[in-house]
This record gives structure tokens, sequence and C-alpha cells, in this order.
């Protein structure tokens, strides 16, 4: 059986996303670039080098502070150093979604003990730029509509790996919570979804309830 590391160095270097966007959108799309392709094999050789059963956390899309540099969900420039311990070639910068994640991951036990367990994925596992700005998937009809059927197939394709199918964490709030749950009617991919506030919602508006928000994350995990 191939790796988590070599399935999903396959998936990222296999994405066929469409190539016609809606006027004005356009792909987030980081590894196309050599130096993200190289930083995210390392990254994946240290942490997913195994074929274990895995639950996914399946966030909106990535941004352009995260995702959007590194190629790693929810993994910024400085998390990628301090926390996973990878030399990289980006500038070290961080953003609001990653810290949370990271603090909750170092709860949880560190990057070796959470990234045994679990892959975080997104719904959509590219993203969008509109007028310089991230835009999600589901903020505009026309670019939905595009893009549902790479996202169906996205997501099939990373439950063809060794995934739990009893429970999938969905990270982003009620508008990506309620389109997977709609996709998941249809498709039957998982017994149950649990919504997760998004991160960057809580360290900008509830920061003071941050280890409330760490913990519930916890409970759902246990």
């Amino acid at each position: 059986m191939k790796t988590w590391a070599r399935l999903l160095t396959d998936y990222y270097k296999n994405l066929q996303p469409p190539p016609k966007l809606p006027a004005g959108i356009d792909w987030l799309y980081p590894q196309q670039d050599a130096k993200v392709r190289a930083t995210v094999r390392v990254f994946l050789d240290k942490f997913f080098s195994d074929s274990n059963k895995r639950r996914l956390f399946l966030g909106i899309n990535p941004g352009r502070f995260g995702a959007g540099v590194t190629g790693v969900n929810f993994t910024a420039a400085r998390q990628l150093t301090d926390d996973c311990g990878i030399d990289h070639p980006f500038p070290k910068g961080t953003e609001l979604s990653a810290e949370f994640i990271y603090d909750m991951i170092r709860a949880y036990g560190g990057p070796q003990a959470f990234y045994s367990r679990y892959f975080i994925g997104s719904v959509c596992p590219l993203g969008f730029v509109k007028d310089g700005k991230n835009i999600n998937y589901y903020d505009d009809k026309a670019l939905l509509e595009t893009v549902e059927p790479f996202i169906i197939e996205s997501i099939e394709t990373q439950l063809s790996f060794p995934v739990h199918r009893d429970t999938c964490f969905c990270i982003g709030g009620e508008k990506n919570f309620k389109y997977l749950s709609a996709l998941n009617a249809r498709f039957n991919w998982f017994d149950t979804i649990h919504p997760l506030p998004h991160p960057r919602f809580i360290m900008q508006y509830r920061r003071k309830q941050k280890e409330q928000f760490i913990q519930h994350y916890l409970q759902l995990l246990a």
C-alpha cells in the first residue's frame, strides 16, 4: 500500500482544476511553484510516511498567507519552521488561522502526534483570489457552479486514501458545513460531520475564549 506521503504527492501533482473561472477570479495554486512542491514533500515525508488510517479535517479553501505560501493547509511559514521543524525558502510570516491550529496541535501533543491520526485538507484544495483578496468557493454562485465537479472529484480522491469515514471535522463555520453536508447527503461519504468554528473568526473576535475553543476541538478528537 502506498504511504500517505506518496498518495498526497500524487494528489497535488495531478490536480486538474477547471482552466476558466468567472471573470475577475483567479486560482491560488501554490503547488505550481517548485519551491512549494519541494517543501510540501519534506512536510509529507516527515509526518505522513505511513499508511495508517486517518480522519479528515476539511477547511474551506487555501488562503494567500498560509497554504497559499507554503502549500500546507493551515500552516504559515512561521509554523512550518517553529512547530514542524522544517526549513524552507519563504519569508517567516504567519497568519491567524495557522496560529490557532498550531496552538490546538500543541495542546493535542504536537505535530507528530496530531498528524499521525489526522490530515487537514480542504473542501476545495486550491484557493481563489479576486481583486487581490481571498475569496471562498461559496462566495460567488458562478464560481461554485464552475468548481463543484472539481470539489467532488478532489474529496473522492482523498477518500480513496486510508481514511476513517465515521467522522469528518469541518472547519469554517456555517457556510462550509452546510455545503459539505449537502454533498455528503448526496454521496454518503461520512457517517457524521462535526462543524468547527473557523480559527480566523476565533482569533479575530473571540480571542479571549481561545482556550475554550481549543478544548472544544480537542474534546471532539478524544
